[in-house]
């Protein structure tokens, strides 16, 4: 594989076509239709190339899903096979959390040494190094390695092959594609064992790793290290081949050029005044995202359902599936036209609302308010969370931060970024059975009370990006890197 990633800098454009503008304000609006009609980055050979480039990274996070969704349906088996108490159970479901940060820790130096494609293909090794662990009942360790192997490099190389006027969208993708592999793993798990399903979440790994061959690296980090022509040959195989480049080619190298001027970055550069409203932003919609109970709900659906009354989980969770899939599908589709900032605030009022509902159903059961209300109550309130959690809080802050940081930044930052997110995710996964047994529903209160926090922060914080190419995200963020003025 290296060999053939290594080829593409043999390849050039030799003649930079004249270009035709297409307006863009500053504040995400886009310009008038006939313009933007016009744009080269819409035409179908654009399409065709980033829709394929596409669909190869986000095998990754299909894959990434089925690992999230591993956990719940497997449960009453894992326990029952492997005489598990619920202590020991606990520390399984959150293992994959502990892998998932300590890979956050280099993921981002490993994205940015040896290329997007190439920290892609370690993921899919160390993902079916895990599952073929499991399957043959090594299941800590697995569960280790999995968390490790998940380097969040998808949304990052997904908005940097995008254009502009559809980026939002197709980063949106690799969240859609996350909740079909959870769906996946939910409807499975109810009808074949879990050392089976382990064994199914090879599969999207095999895919991605033949895909990897052929789709190209992205544009912006091989301009960033010099590949000049890799670059362009990159960006015009992803626009199109007839597809005028010049200006988009242009504008790119200017922002890479700033760049150079700037000292190697480290971790701790991240909390600088330059890059504190970023690394704000990005680590506050993580962090506000897994304490807002994602991870209880999604590790423990079968559990929650059967504490509410229901007699089987499985009922519960196939209708989480029937949410979680269409509900993503119209984020997508709403993410370019109605912007980031209304959808968040949506989803995460949504998310406090099916908190609510899901803690009245434990207070309705602990003061015998009737079973009947209990088991509405605790349907409608997860289906809620799930269905306003797909909406916008499960892909949006991963398309924030794949858009605000600065590709001399994008590594550490995307560390940082990702290690806050499991560290979360670790803590609400790992203290959610005990929580509950301290307290139901008080536990779905306190994640309530985040959700509701987290329209706050959107509101008040969280940038519109919408419509905007990265270099004016970030130059807007961060004075220092205005383009050059010639």
């Amino acid at each position: 594989m290296a060999g053939h990633m290594e080829r593409e800098g043999q390849y050039a454009v030799e003649k930079p076509l004249l270009v035709r503008v297409v307006g863009s304000s500053g504040d995400g609006r886009e310009g008038d239709a006939a313009a933007s009609a016009s744009s080269p980055s819409s035409s179908p050979s654009s399409i065709a190339a980033v829709v394929g480039s596409t669909a190869v990274a986000v095998a990754g996070s299909f894959e990434f899903g089925i690992s999230v969704g591993y956990s719940s349906p497997s449960q009453p088996g894992i326990m029952r096979d492997l005489h598990l108490s619920l202590a020991e159970y606990s520390v399984f479901g959150s293992i994959m959390t502990i892998g998932a940060m300590l890979g956050a820790i280099v993921s981002g130096t490993i994205a940015d040494r040896v290329g997007r494609r190439c920290a892609m293909a370690m993921a899919d090794v160390l993902c079916i190094l895990g599952y073929l662990l499991i399957t043959f009942s090594q299941e800590i360790l697995g569960g280790l390695t999995l968390g490790g192997s998940q380097l969040d490099v998808v949304p990052v190389y997904i908005s940097e092959i995008t254009p502009k006027n559809i980026r939002g969208a197709f980063a949106t993708v690799n969240q859609f594609m996350i909740c079909c592999g959870v769906s996946l793993a939910y409807v499975l798990g109810t009808f074949i064992t879990w050392r089976a399903l382990a064994f199914i979440g090879v599969v999207p790994c095999l895919l991605q790793l033949v895909g990897l061959l052929v789709i190209p690296e992205s544009p912006r980090w091989l301009a960033r290290f010099g590949h000049s022509g890799a670059f362009e040959s990159a960006l015009q195989r992803l626009r199109g081949k007839g597809t005028d480049i010049s200006e988009e080619a242009a504008e790119i190298k200017d922002f890479t050029e700033n760049l150079q001027h700037l000292p190697k970055s480290k971790m701790l550069d991240l909390f600088q005044k330059d890059y504190i409203r970023a690394v704000t932003v990005g680590v506050g919609l993580m962090a506000l995202q897994q304490f807002g109970g994602v991870n209880a709900i999604s590790f423990y659906a079968s559990e929650i359902f059967v504490s509410a009354g229901f007699s089987s989980g499985n009922t519960g969770m196939l209708a989480m599936v029937a949410v979680q899939i269409p509900m993503t599908g119209l984020g997508v589709l709403l993410m370019d036209k109605a912007g980031r900032r209304p959808l968040l605030m949506v989803s995460a009022a949504g998310t406090c609302l099916g908190c609510l509902l899901v803690a009245l159903s434990f207070l309705s059961k602990e003061q015998h308010w009737g079973k009947d209300l209990n088991i509405v109550l605790a349907l409608a309130g997860i289906l809620i969370f799930t269905g306003s959690f797909s909406l916008g809080m499960g892909g949006i802050p991963w398309v924030i931060m794949s858009e605000i940081f600065p590709i001399n930044m994008k590594g550490s930052a995307g560390s940082l970024v990702t290690l806050v997110s499991w560290l979360g995710s670790w803590i609400v996964s790992y203290a959610f059975n005990f929580l509950l047994v301290w307290n139901s529903y008080g536990t779905f209160f306190i994640f309530a009370s985040i959700c509701g926090l987290t329209v706050i922060f959107v509101e008040r914080l969280v940038p519109e990006t919408k419509g905007r190419t990265l270099e004016e995200i970030q130059a807007s963020m961060n004075s220092s890197l205005m383009p050059s003025q010639k």
